[in-house]
């Protein structure tokens, strides 16, 4: 029987107002109801804003290492629960089962990290330019946190937005993807299991154009954290930056790897492999260009179409499968429409650039490894976000050619070289526009506790993740407790005074 799944509001499952619903699918099996969800509207984000605000007045003032607790227990929950989430995931959104694993682990390792933050937050004590006084700073929660997340991570990114901001003291109001609502009803689930006050954590599901919109427009939102595409990320910005409120834009990528001729080949072979297919390339930080030496390019094109042919392609609940299907239909045509795009360019097809519907796959939206070589910068292929399996493969000559080809997008998120010359990774990592450079590793693969984020239109300029994650869901105050028993005037020159 299809579960049918309420939105959760003041810590009771409810209905919509609406009384409509959507159905949520799986990708690899369209067939397949995952689960039946109620198609909210502005005034099921009303309901849920006014309990959060009244929610936060009282969960402001728990002790922030007692909020720490409570989020370790959500992270022991979801230790017992990690293979039920995982196969949960793989169902709703189509990537392998180890990666959806990975998914869930990132999210334990979110709540274990600010489970120990909760005995840290730290401000800066600093010295006073005036004798007998001193200063300090501390971190203030800023009030309801309105979240909207993507569906390629739907439990690693709710995790990286939910979690620090309930540390932080904030209340929520979650708005999950559509595409992959169930994981994210499941996070919430757990929280209220593990001892969330009741309106602190809420979730309201449905579409960007009623749903999202509502919580922009929304007055005692205060903050907005969101992670999607650039075009959203912008609306998102005009809107909330009208009310002045805090913003936090997490957005799309162009990423690519750069192989110098000295490189381990094999090494550089499976990074590009894990970071164009990885996730059937729906990773805002997948690598999308390949950025090849002259010297080792025609070698190194070989070896990825004989390894790329061999990728298995199926149902990710299966082990052995390595790449499932895209999330919807929808999005296959939007990647077979670059592929033709790509033809129109004059790049070369070297492989793929058909769906896959092999078997069981034709009842899915699977399409191929897809790799372009003599792809030259500027094409579209080259410059604008795919999010499938589609690499794209530029020629150079020189170092400095390839950093050039690197930066030259209007994104700027993860970057990659392999190379044994360390004064050139030393170098690549000093001059590469990016967010996030790996060195003889993937652009993929990002770890909780360090910032994730990226330059330029990946976003502006806020980080998730590490310590970094705090800055958008507090308010910095700076105390001054001055005990000399007079009037001292600070910013005042005294030079003069008799």
């Amino acid at each position: 029987m299809t579960e049918v799944y309420k939105n959760f509001i003041g810590g009771k499952w409810v209905e919509s107002e609406s009384k409509r619903t959507f159905e949520n699918r799986n990708p690899a099996n369209w067939d397949e109801i995952v689960g039946i969800f109620p198609k909210s509207t502005a005034k099921d984000v009303e309901n849920a804003v006014d309990i959060a605000k009244k929610a936060f007045e009282s969960w402001k003032r728990v002790p922030v290492p007692k909020r720490g607790e409570i989020l370790g227990r959500c992270g022991d929950i979801m230790v017992e629960r990690k293979e039920e989430l995982a196969k949960l995931e793989t169902r709703e959104m189509g990537k392998v089962i180890k990666e959806t694993r990975g998914d869930v682990q990132e999210g334990i390792d979110t709540a274990y990290y600010a489970f120990g933050e909760g005995r840290r937050l730290f401000g800066i004590t600093t010295p006073s330019e005036l004798p007998d006084k001193i200063c300090y700073t501390v971190r203030k929660p800023i009030g309801v946190a309105g979240l909207i997340t993507p569906w390629n991570f739907p439990m690693a990114i709710p995790c990286w937005k939910v979690i620090p901001a309930l540390l932080s003291g904030n209340s929520v109001v979650i708005k999950p993807a559509s595409a992959t609502p169930a994981t994210a009803t499941k996070l919430v689930e757990i929280l209220n299991e593990a001892g969330i006050p009741e309106g602190v954590v809420n979730i309201v599901h449905g579409t960007g154009r009623e749903v999202g919109e509502a919580l922009l427009a929304h007055p005692d939102i205060g903050v907005i954290s969101f992670t999607g595409s650039s075009e959203v990320g912008s609306r998102i910005a005009e809107v909330s930056g009208k009310m002045l409120k805090r913003v936090s834009l997490e957005l799309g990528g162009k990423n690519a790897q750069i192989v110098m001729q000295d490189a381990d080949l094999d090494l550089a072979l499976e990074g590009v492999l894990w970071g164009a297919f990885g996730t059937t390339g729906q990773r805002c930080t997948a690598t999308s260009r390949l950025i090849l030496n002259e010297k080792i390019y025609d070698k190194f094109i070989e070896m990825i179409k004989e390894r790329a042919k061999k990728i298995k392609i199926g149902n990710g609940l299966e082990e052995t499968v390595e790449m499932g299907p895209v999330i919807n239909s929808g999005q296959r045509d939007v990647i077979h429409n670059y592929v033709k795009i790509g033809k129109e360019e004059r790049a070369k097809l070297v492989l793929g650039g058909n769906f896959y519907e092999e078997g069981e796959c034709a009842k899915g939206w699977f399409y191929e490894p897809t790799i372009f070589i003599d792809v030259k910068s500027g094409m579209r292929i080259e410059q604008e976000e795919i999010f499938g399996p589609v690499l794209s493969v530029i020629k150079f000559s020189e170092f400095d050619d390839a950093i050039k080809i690197m930066n030259d997008t209007n994104y700027g998120l993860s970057s990659s070289i392999y190379t044994r010359d360390v004064n050139l990774a030393l170098k690549a990592a000093e001059e590469i526009e990016a967010g996030i450079t790996y060195i003889n590793g993937p652009t993929i693969g990002a770890e909780c506790h360090l910032p994730f984020g990226g330059v330029k239109n990946t976003g502006n300029g806020h980080r998730e993740g590490g310590l970094a994650v705090y800055e958008i869901f507090t308010e910095i105050k700076t105390i001054y407790f001055d005990y000399s028993g007079k009037l001292q005037k600070a910013q005042i020159d005294t030079s003069v005074e008799k």
